[in-house]
């Protein structure tokens, strides 16, 4: 059994994980881009928009998709600067001025040559024409003395030859080095069996048997290795398209020169027809190729066709990965992403960011924190929501504690009646255990690592529960935010979302015995939940309805007549419009008299029901000022004029301080933040 075991050992084989997303890799933190995508949607984009636009810039520690993409652009820019595109003609030139060369110095060291001879030669030489393909063609003919010169010239045609397949075939020139005349045979059938197959297909004659017999005979041409006729046209005209839009960068001198140097390919024109005679089938069964383009190349690096071909084929490449960056066509998703692509283009490293981003975006949608509404739009979801409001909830606290010189503060026995919640035990706690909740979370974590059932149970720090105890009166609060155009055109409408998603979630999770209402007043007002307010887009709308606010503000605090009335009034103007008894809203600017007569009447019944009231005056409007100072005095209350950074804290600040009077103890930030 050992032998076995080792034997087994021997046979195991390691490599990167290639079967979808990696199983062992490590959890995306989700909560910088949820924090960075409430913002946005706060600020009035679309949950989609902002995801995307999270995607785009990417987080404090992680390569965003604009990054990506201005990679891809600096490759291109890099591709196209580097290279021009007369690197074959070039080469040309210099096998034809090498074998004129030799030939030169054969004519002047043979001493047994006919003068007249020597003169003629000398003279044809002389007189060769400038045009490279001029010159080939006149010394088709030429009675070479020198071996070496003909060699030399001789390369000429092998070189065309081989440029002309590797811009079709790529890596084939380096094949057919030195090839004979066996192997031009093999590629001239090949060809033929080639054109033969892709005629079949656009006739809709070919079988997947004539498919397997050319795989069988000319599979070592096509090192992909195409597993069907698709894969294969896939492969020759993504090339062939590539070689034609470096035809078509080029000048026209040069296409011209090139057309009569490639006849001569392989010392026939035979090769030229049969690639021809592919292109057109190429264009005729993959017209979507882009046949058209071109590029401006003026680098110093000149490109033979083959390898020009390839940076065409590179460059289609980065145009495509650049398009699928961009995420701009409908439906687009970054598991759209060509992996292979990036990697061949930018490396490993740009693979490891993208797909980072590919699993951030798949968690982002499929765990619970976006989803689409009834309309089909994508929204945040209510985990999302408190899961942004503990960050904000969190950053409020330490701006609070670090005003206060805060330090940790804990509640050491608070006394009250159990609320009947329960959280986890922190270092501090000194509320008593929850022994039901704590004994199954004990039994519920032995169970998941595998253990049975006995008679003793362990139980661990992670295990204790405890009672979560009443240390104030229940509160009845009112938080009324100016939603008017103002709020937006100054600045102030994410700051105001943010105090009241903060405000909603402190109330909901460690406040559950009091009742939050959230009211936006505009031209008109609306009683709103923390979703559509945290959503609300900013609309140009004249009117400061204070009075609706305060008319549903009342009704809230009347329908909770045990609870003690808590009104915050968030505003940057002053009241220039109430409802009518027929219900129409009136505006006026500036004010009417009888607009803030009616509110101020409406802000009395909130004093008689008790309520302690503070205003949030944001912005230096002196009228406003003066209004809010006069509506203070009158029922009792405070005037707080935050900068528009600090509107959550002053908010939350009020809130406590509100709830103080009634607490059997002073909470502090540390408290309601654990």
């Amino acid at each position: 059994m050992a032998r076995a075991n080792r034997r087994l050992s021997r046979r195991a084989r390691y490599s990167a994980y290639v079967d979808g997303p990696d199983p062992l890799a490590p959890p995306v933190d989700l909560s910088e881009a949820l924090e960075a995508i409430g913002q946005d949607v706060m600020a009035g984009s679309s949950a989609e928009s902002a995801m995307r636009e999270f995607l785009r810039r990417g987080g404090r520690d992680q390569t965003g998709l604009d990054e990506l993409a201005r990679r891809v652009a600096e490759r291109r820019r890099e591709l196209t600067n580097r290279h021009h595109l007369d690197g074959t003609l070039q080469e040309i030139k210099e096998l034809l001025d090498r074998a004129v060369l030799a030939e030169r110095k054969q004519l002047a060291r043979d001493v047994q040559m006919d003068e007249g001879d020597r003169a003629l030669a000398q003279m044809q030489l002389d007189n060769l024409p400038a045009s490279p393909a001029a010159a080939v063609s006149e010394l088709n003919q030429y009675p070479w003395r020198s071996d070496e010169a003909r060699r030399e010239f001789e390369k000429i045609k092998d070189l065309l030859g081989r440029e002309l397949l590797d811009q079709r075939f790529a890596g084939i020139k380096q094949a057919l080095h030195d090839a004979d005349d066996t192997d031009r045979a093999a590629l001239q059938e090949m060809l033929r069996d080639l054109n033969a197959l892709l005629d079949a297909h656009r006739r809709g004659e070919d079988t997947d048997q004539q498919f397997d017999d050319f795989m069988a005979r000319h599979g070592e041409y096509f090192p992909e290795q195409p597993r069907n006729v698709e894969e294969l046209l896939d492969s020759l005209a993504q090339r062939a398209a590539a070689a034609q839009r470096m035809r078509n960068s080029m000048t026209a001198e040069q296409r011209r020169e090139l057309d009569e140097l490639a006849s001569q390919a392989f010392g026939s024109p035979d090769l030229m027809d049969a690639l021809a005679q592919m292109d057109d089938h190429l264009r005729s069964l993959r017209p979507g190729e882009d046949w058209s383009g071109s590029e401006r190349m003026d680098g110093e690096n000149g490109l033979g066709l083959g390898d020009g071909t390839g940076v065409f084929q590179d460059l289609a490449d980065l145009d495509a990965l650049a398009d699928q960056l961009a995420q701009s066509y409908q439906g687009s998703e970054l598991d759209d992403l060509d992996l292979d692509k990036l990697a061949r283009q930018l490396g490993a490293d740009a693979v490891v960011d993208a797909r980072t981003l590919q699993r951030l975006e798949r968690d982002l949608r499929s765990t619970g924190a976006l989803r689409r509404d009834s309309d089909g739009r994508l929204a945040l979801t209510p985990k999302a929501m408190r899961q942004l409001g503990k960050e904000i909830l969190r950053a409020v606290a330490e701006t609070m504690s670090g005003r206060q010189g805060g330090h940790e503060v804990r509640r050491s026995g608070a006394a009250g009646e159990l609320s009947g919640a329960t959280r986890e035990w922190a270092f501090g706690d000194t509320e008593p255990w929850d022994v039901t909740r704590t004994v199954t979370n004990a039994l519920t974590r032995r169970a998941a690592a595998g253990g049975g059932v006995g008679p003793a149970v362990s139980i661990e720090i992670g295990d204790v529960e405890v009672q979560e105890t009443e240390a104030r009166t229940q509160a009845c609060v009112a938080l009324l935010v100016d939603t008017s155009f103002s709020m937006a055109m100054e600045g102030r409408w994410v700051p105001m979302k943010r105090t009241t998603l903060a405000l909603h979630t402190l109330v909901t999770s460690r406040f559950r015995g009091d009742d939050l209402q959230l009211i936006g007043f505009g031209r008109s007002a609306a009683v709103m939940p923390v979703e559509e307010l945290v959503g609300l887009d900013a609309k140009w709308e004249k009117g400061t309805n204070l009075h609706h606010a305060l008319l549903l503000a009342n009704r809230h605090f009347r329908k909770h007549p045990n609870a003690q009335p808590v009104l915050m009034i968030v505003t940057d103007g002053e009241p220039t419009s109430h409802l009518e008894p027929d219900g129409q809203v009136y505006f006026d600017y500036p004010p009417d008299p009888m607009t803030i007569a009616i509110s101020v009447r409406e802000l009395d019944a909130s004093a008689r029901l008790g309520a302690r009231t503070t205003f949030f005056r944001l912005g230096d409007d002196p009228g406003l000022a003066r209004f809010v100072d006069g509506m203070a005095r009158r029922v009792g209350g405070t005037v707080v004029a935050p900068e528009v950074d600090d509107l959550s804290a002053a908010v939350i600040g009020s809130y406590l301080d509100s709830r103080r009077n009634g607490a059997l103890g002073a909470w502090t930030a540390d408290d309601w933040l654990r």
